[in-house]
């Protein structure tokens, strides 16, 4: 009769066991933070939250070599109820602006937003350039943007010449 016991309770507790990782699981997934509602750059570029409405997405510049012309790329989004003016200003070189129109967000560097040229990029490609990103609103943030090179594709058809 001995023998038969530790069988029983051996297979009762295998029978448990699936439950309890299962809730164990589900509570665990329940506590873990939901990742996705974080604010990311799916991108090559940096994202800058200047406020709760207005930001800069995927904001990078363009060009073949330091000191020679490239172009800014990215998104400036003004989800307020006022225009607002963007200024994008590198510690070395030209600096950008740009009014964004309330409820508006502007491409730059893409069809039907805004081409943005830069007489000379202060960085070599693969390296970060450091810029002050502020809104008319005096909010303002200090970044680090890429520069990237014609490598892919779609950054070489941006190019100047």
């Amino acid at each position: 009769m001995t023998r038969t016991q530790p069988r029983r309770a051996s297979r009762t507790l295998r029978r448990l066991a699936l439950p309890v990782a299962a809730a164990s699981a589900l509570a665990l997934a329940a506590c873990a933070p939901i990742t996705t509602n974080n604010p990311y750059s799916p991108s090559d570029g940096v994202r800058v939250d200047l406020t709760d409405d207005v930001r800069a997405l995927n904001l990078m510049f363009v060009t073949t070599a330091e000191g020679e012309p490239g172009v800014m790329l990215g998104a400036l989004s003004n989800d307020s109820g006022e225009d607002v003016a963007i200024l994008v200003a590198p510690d070395v070189g030209e600096s950008v602006e740009i009014v964004v129109s309330a409820g508006e967000t502007l491409l730059i560097g893409a069809e039907g937003g805004v081409d943005v040229e830069i007489g000379s990029v202060p960085g070599a490609p693969g390296s970060m350039i450091p810029a002050t990103v502020s809104s008319s609103a005096g909010d303002s943030t200090t970044v680090s943007i890429p520069v990237l090179d014609g490598t892919l594709p779609e950054y070489s058809e941006v190019l100047l010449p």
